[in-house]
């Protein structure tokens, strides 16, 4: 168990003791109550200091913790609260605390398609009414962009424990470019959010590559449990270092991109670069930048550069400049009478 969390059953411990203002308490009294309060919730049996009981008592008089408690000695022997009615639970919260808690308890019930949530949706509950009695309703100032309105949300959570308790699901599925639906065996590695969208990563056999499932084309998810589930060691950050979104092209290696951009997005592009893997090669006097990118070529990165307009030019590699160049020809032909 770690330290942090032994020194808080002590500082409770001890701020149950002095808020008893009908006893006496030395210092020895404190460590004797510490020490059975750590037997009772830890099991621990092992002796506590007179040192670290004084460094307690004087963190709690501090304002690390934020605690500023009242702790006096009187007759150069005893401990007691100063304030009769303080107790270290008791201590109100900051504007900034509730700024804080508020925005956190925001963030958190972005989560709620899954089952975990569940676990701390009470803590919340009561968060936001401890919160809202503290002060007036505000606006939130972190918003987050999230579709509740996208398909295929619910399945979140069953997906989620399927990947826990490795079962093969038994998916229905159809995707844009089908026009039937199809039902097969999945063996599911990892959940991944993109551009507001989930996609399920897996295996459909041990065989085949790894693969995407996007979650608002699955129509229907089943369990086959008698089927083994396969064990592979995937690793997610390794599998994505080099591309962009979730498509990644098997067979195809990591390649140089390089792009120019013009001088109003290249700000944009240098604080917030398109990949991880962007480096910069020249810095143009009239503003303009050349980056280059390492990755795999694919839908999610066209679909990145097509959104910059006028604002980027590939300049190699030569057979993705020619793709991307009839993209924006066809796209140009839609605006011609």
């Amino acid at each position: 168990m770690s330290q942090n969390k032994n020194a808080l059953i002590r500082y409770k411990t001890i701020d149950k003791c002095l808020q008893n203002k009908y006893r006496q308490w030395t210092l020895e009294d404190l460590i004797e109550c510490c020490s059975e309060a750590l037997f009772e919730y830890e099991g621990r049996d092992n002796p506590i200091s007179k040192r670290t009981i004084q460094m307690d008592i004087q963190l709690m008089r501090s304002e690390k913790l934020g605690y500023n408690a009242p702790i006096v000695v009187y007759d150069k022997k005893y401990y007691k609260y100063e304030d009769d009615d303080f107790s270290i639970t008791d201590i109100p919260l900051t504007e900034t605390d509730m700024n804080v808690l508020t925005e956190t308890v925001a963030m958190l019930k972005q989560f709620k398609d899954f089952s975990l949530f569940n676990d701390v949706s009470d803590i919340l509950q009561r968060l936001e009414d401890k919160i809202y009695s503290e002060k007036s309703h505000t606006k939130p100032v972190i918003y987050l962009d999230k579709n509740d309105n996208l398909k295929g949300l619910h399945y979140l959570d069953e997906i989620y424990q399927a990947i826990i308790k490795k079962v093969v699901l038994v998916i229905t599925y159809k995707s844009f470019k089908s026009r039937d639906e199809s039902k097969f065996n999945f063996h599911p590695f990892i959940l991944k959010e993109f551009n507001n969208r989930w996609f399920l990563v897996g295996k459909k056999k041990g065989s085949q590559p790894i693969t995407n499932l996007a979650l608002d084309r699955i129509i229907k998810v089943d369990y086959d449990f008698n089927l083994p589930y396969i064990e592979e060691n995937f690793d997610a950050e390794l599998y994505y270092k080099n591309v962009v979104g979730v498509t990644v092209n098997s067979g195809l290696r990591p390649a140089r991109i390089e792009l120019w951009i013009d001088p109003e997005n290249a700000p944009y592009v240098l604080t917030k670069p398109l990949h991880n893997t962007q480096r910069l090669i020249q810095q143009n006097e009239d503003g303009s930048i050349i980056i280059h990118l390492f990755i795999i070529p694919n839908y999610e990165m066209e679909r990145l550069l097509l959104g910059f307009g006028g604002g980027i030019e590939i300049i190699r590699p030569e057979n993705l400049r020619n793709r991307m160049k009839k993209i924006l020809q066809k796209a140009i032909t839609r605006y011609e009478l």
